[in-house]
């Protein structure tokens, strides 16, 4: 169980508003406060460092492994699930690499989601 929920944020970043619109909801109806943003740049500049980011990888601009890597060069440790529409062995190896709590394939299923959740978010 994530223990209290209703003051866990979730920053969620993707460029596909029905991705970001149909994940705000699930997450919302679990009773997590959801700040979504459609582009990393977007995000890094609204972000203070708390809760968990939940990440697509294939976005215009800054990509989501290269919002994973700024995090990680400005020694941010925000817990970072990733998602995507298309992965591979690279970005698998990308992502664990930057200390990624769950590498999830669209579309997501909402019980891997709560699952790393649980792994990202304290108890």
């Amino acid at each position: 169980m994530i223990a209290d929920k209703s003051t866990q944020t979730v920053f969620l970043v993707d460029d596909d508003e029905f991705v970001r619109d149909s994940l705000a909801a699930l997450l919302e109806a679990y009773d997590f406060k959801v700040e979504a943003f459609s582009c990393g740049r977007d995000f890094l500049a609204a972000h203070n460092g708390e809760g968990c980011l939940l990440l697509d990888i294939h976005m215009p601009g800054l990509s989501g492994l290269d919002v994973l890597k700024k995090l990680r060069t400005d020694r941010q440790t925000t817990p970072v699930i990733l998602i995507t529409g298309r992965r591979d062995h690279m970005i698998e190896e990308q992502a664990k690499a930057l200390g990624a709590v769950a590498l999830l394939d669209k579309p997501v299923p909402h019980t891997a989601l709560l699952a790393a959740l649980r792994q990202a978010l304290p108890a």
